[in-house]
Formats: C-alpha cells, sequence, structure tokens
C-alpha cells in the first residue's frame, strides 16, 4: 500500500534552495549563476518558483551546498505531483483495466 502526502506538505524546492542554501550564505542570484554557468534568470527563475529544477541543476546544486541531487529531485516530484493532485477531479479518464 502506498503512503499518501497531503498535497500542503510538499515543498516548492526553489523556494527551499532560496531559504535554506542561498539566503543564509549571503550569495546574490548573479555570483551564483556565474559560479554554476548559469544564466542569472534560469536560475532567478528556480528560485522563485517560475522554473522547475532540472536533474543537472540539482547536481550542480549538489557539487556547491552538499546536498543529495538525488533528494532535491524527489522534493521537485513531490511538488509537482501535489500541484497535479490539486486539479485531479478535472482529468477525465476511464480505466483500461480492472484494478
Amino acid at each position: 500500500m502506498a503512503l499518501k502526502m497531503h498535497p500542503s506538505l510538499a515543498v516548492n524546492v526553489g523556494d527551499w534552495i532560496r531559504t535554506e542554501l542561498v539566503e543564509p550564505h549571503g550569495l546574490k542570484i548573479k555570483d551564483l549563476a556565474e559560479h554554476f554557468g548559469v544564466s542569472r534568470q534560469a536560475l532567478s527563475a528556480l528560485l522563485n518558483g517560475r522554473a522547475h529544477l532540472s536533474a543537472e541543476m540539482a547536481i550542480r546544486f549538489e557539487k556547491a551546498f552538499g546536498v543529495k541531487a538525488d533528494t532535491l529531485m524527489r522534493m521537485q516530484v513531490a511538488w509537482d505531483m501535489a500541484q497535479a493532485r490539486t486539479h485531479e477531479a478535472d482529468l477525465h479518464v476511464r480505466p483500461l483495466v480492472a484494478a
């Protein structure tokens, strides 16, 4: 039996990274983007919840801060699923096989 997590427990990974990693170290987005070799716009979009975390970006954060990329990616998937579940009733699909 699968455990279900209440959608309110899901955390936006970009927001978490910003508040738990970037801000406590006093880093500016521009400087961190340069260090990562990505655009300021791409990093800003992630940290402000306008973009999803990619596997490559997760690895960058792992290398820079020591937080496992796998953990960050699980946070992203949990967030995505929680968001999708809020609109689950709008998806009208009939079962193909008996459950």
